[in-house]
C-alpha cells in the first residue's frame, strides 16, 4: 500500500507540472475564457465597474433615512471674556465651565421637493466651576426640522434621473469591455498562430529545399541541369535557413506577448490550434442596430449627456434667485437637575425665510444661463454626429462580417489547392519536367495561401466579436450577453 501511495504521489506531481503549463495546448476559446478572468484588462474593467457600483450605492443611500449621533464629551473652558455693565463700561470677567452635549438625529431627504426633514433629540449639560459652582441641564426631547429651498434647482430629483442611467451605462461598458478583452485575446492568439504557421512553413521549406538541393547536385553531376539552376537551388536553401531563424524569433516574441496577456508563467510553452469551425450565424444591420441601441453603453451615454446638459441649464436658472425656508417645532426644558429638565417642557419654534435676489449683476447670471443653453445645443449637435458615426460604423462592420464567411471558405479552398499544386510540382521537378522558377512560384503561392487563410480566419473572429461588443448579444445562443453583477462585486 505504501508503494502504491508513493507511486500515486509521483504520478500526480508529474501531472501537476504538466498542468502548470510548461507545455500547454491552447484553443481560441480557451484563450478568450482565460483573458476574461486573468488578464490585466479584465481586472481594470472590473475595478471600473466596482467604482460605478459603489457610487450608485452611495446615491441610493442618500434617498434613505439617516440616523446619526453627534456629541461633545467634554468641552472645558477657562478664559476671560469682555462684559458690559449697566453703565456701558467694559470689563473682563473670568469664565470657567465644563460643557457636554449630545444630539440624536433622524434625517430624510425629500426627493420631490429637494428639501430635508429631520427629527432631533438633544441634551446639553453645563457645569459652572469655581466659587458658586452649579449644574445646568437643557433638553430638547423632540424637535421636527424642515429645510426647504424654494425656486432653486432640485438636485435630488435630477440625481434620480441621472444616476440610474449612469449606472446602467457603467454596466454596459463593463460587458463591452469583457468583449473587448476577448478581441485582444483574438489578436494575440492569431498573431501567435500566424507566427507558428510561418515557422511550420519555414521548416517545411527548409526540408524541401535541402532535399531538392541534394537532388540537384546529383542531376548536375549527370549533366541534367545547368549550373545556374544548381546555384538557384543553393540560394533557396540559404534563404530557407534565414527564414527559419527569423520565424523562430518571431514565434518567441508572439508567444511571450500571449502568455503575458493571459497571465501564464514565464516558462509556459504554448501550442495553438487553427480554429476548425466558425459560428455560422447571419447578422443583418436592422437587428444589430436594434440590439446596439438597446444594450450598448452608447445609448445610455447619449441619454446621460442630454440629462446633464438639461441639469446645467436648470442650475443656471435656479441660481438667478435663491429663497430658503427653515422651520423647527418642538419642546425644550431646563433645570439644575437632569430629571427636572424633562419636566414642565415649553414649546420651541423657529421659522426663518431667507432670500437672495440680485438687483444689479450686469447680466452675469443671465450670461450663465445662456452659456448653459448653448452648451446644451452643442451636446445635442455632438450627439447627432456621434449617432450617425456609430450607425455608419456598425453598418460597415455588419457588411464586412457578412462577406467574411465567404472569404474564409474561399481562402480555405485556395490553401488546399495551393498545397496540392506545390506537392505535384515538387514531384514533377524531381523527374525534370518543370524548372526551378515554376517550383519557386508554386512554393510562394502555397505559403501565401496558408497565411491568407489564417488571416481571413482572424478577420472573421475579429468582426464577429466586434459586433458582439457593440450589440451585447450572443448570436450563437440568441440571448443577451449578461452576468451577475452582484456576485462579481462581492
Amino acid at each position: 500500500m505504501r508503494k502504491i501511495l508513493v507511486f500515486l504521489y509521483i504520478w500526480l506531481s508529474i501531472l501537476g507540472v504538466k498542468g502548470e503549463g510548461h507545455n500547454m495546448c491552447l484553443t481560441l476559446q480557451d484563450a478568450m475564457t482565460r483573458a476574461r478572468s486573468n488578464s490585466v484588462d479584465a481586472e481594470v474593467a472590473l475595478n471600473q465597474l466596482k467604482s460605478a457600483y459603489w457610487s450608485y450605492r452611495s446615491y441610493k443611500a442618500e434617498l434613505l433615512p439617516e440616523l446619526s449621533l453627534s456629541a461633545t464629551v467634554p468641552s472645558y473652558h477657562k478664559q476671560y471674556s469682555p462684559y458690559m455693565d449697566e453703565s456701558g463700561s467694559y470689563m473682563f470677567v473670568s469664565n470657567n465651565y465644563l460643557q457636554l452635549n449630545g444630539e440624536l438625529s433622524l434625517m430624510q431627504n425629500i426627493w420631490f421637493t429637494g428639501g430635508q426633514i429631520a427629527v432631533n433629540s438633544s441634551l446639553d449639560f453645563y457645569r459652572q466651576l469655581g466659587s458658586g459652582a452649579f449644574n445646568q441641564f437643557m433638553s430638547i426631547p423632540i424637535a421636527l426640522t424642515l429645510s426647504q429651498p424654494i425656486f432653486g434647482v432640485n438636485n435630488i430629483k435630477w440625481d434620480r434621473k441621472i444616476e440610474p442611467v449612469r449606472y446602467e451605462e457603467a454596466k454596459a461598458q463593463f460587458m463591452s469591455a469583457t468583449e473587448n478583452v476577448a478581441l485582444s485575446a483574438i489578436q494575440y492568439y492569431f498573431s501567435f498562430l500566424l507566427a507558428k504557421e510561418n515557422l511550420d512553413i519555414a521548416r517545411q521549406n527548409l526540408e524541401s529545399a535541402q532535399k531538392l538541393y541534394e537532388v540537384a547536385l546529383e542531376k548536375r553531376d549527370m549533366g541534367r541541369i545547368s549550373k545556374n539552376d544548381l546555384l538557384q537551388m543553393e540560394l533557396n536553401l540559404l534563404d530557407s535557413r534565414t527564414e527559419l531563424t527569423d520565424c523562430e524569433s518571431n514565434l518567441k516574441n508572439s508567444m511571450f506577448q500571449l502568455t503575458t496577456f493571459l497571465d501564464f508563467d514565464e516558462g509556459t510553452e504554448l501550442e495553438a490550434e487553427v480554429p476548425a469551425e466558425v459560428p455560422l450565424v447571419e447578422i443583418n444591420y436592422a437587428d444589430a442596430l436594434y440590439r446596439a441601441e438597446t444594450n450598448n453603453s452608447f445609448s445610455k451615454n447619449i441619454m446621460r449627456l442630454q440629462l446633464e446638459a438639461d441639469y446645467e441649464v436648470a442650475k443656471a436658472k435656479g441660481a438667478q434667485r435663491e429663497i430658503n425656508l427653515f422651520a423647527q417645532v418642538g419642546y425644550t426644558g431646563t433645570d439644575h437637575y437632569f430629571r427636572g429638565s424633562y419636566d414642565n417642557l415649553k414649546s420651541n419654534q423657529v421659522v426663518q425665510l431667507g432670500f437672495e435676489i440680485p438687483l444689479v449683476d450686469w447680466g452675469r447670471r443671465k450670461g450663465q444661463v445662456k452659456v448653459a443653453e448653448s452648451n446644451r445645443k452643442l451636446v445635442e449637435s455632438q450627439v447627432r454626429q456621434e449617432t450617425m458615426n456609430f450607425r455608419q460604423n456598425l453598418f460597415i462592420l455588419v457588411e464586412r462580417y457578412g462577406n467574411q464567411l465567404q472569404q474564409v471558405q474561399i481562402a480555405k479552398r485556395a490553401d488546399e489547392i495551393a498545397q496540392r499544386r506545390y506537392e505535384t510540382n515538387e514531384e514533377t521537378f524531381l523527374i525534370g519536367k518543370i524548372s526551378t522558377l515554376d517550383l519557386n512560384d508554386s512554393r510562394v503561392k502555397k505559403d501565401e495561401a496558408r497565411r491568407n487563410y489564417v488571416n481571413e480566419l482572424y478577420l472573421f473572429w475579429y468582426y464577429y466579436y466586434q459586433i458582439r461588443s457593440l450589440t451585447l448579444w450572443d448570436y450563437e445562443h440568441a440571448c443577451p450577453i449578461d452576468c451577475d453583477i452582484e456576485s462579481l462585486i462581492k
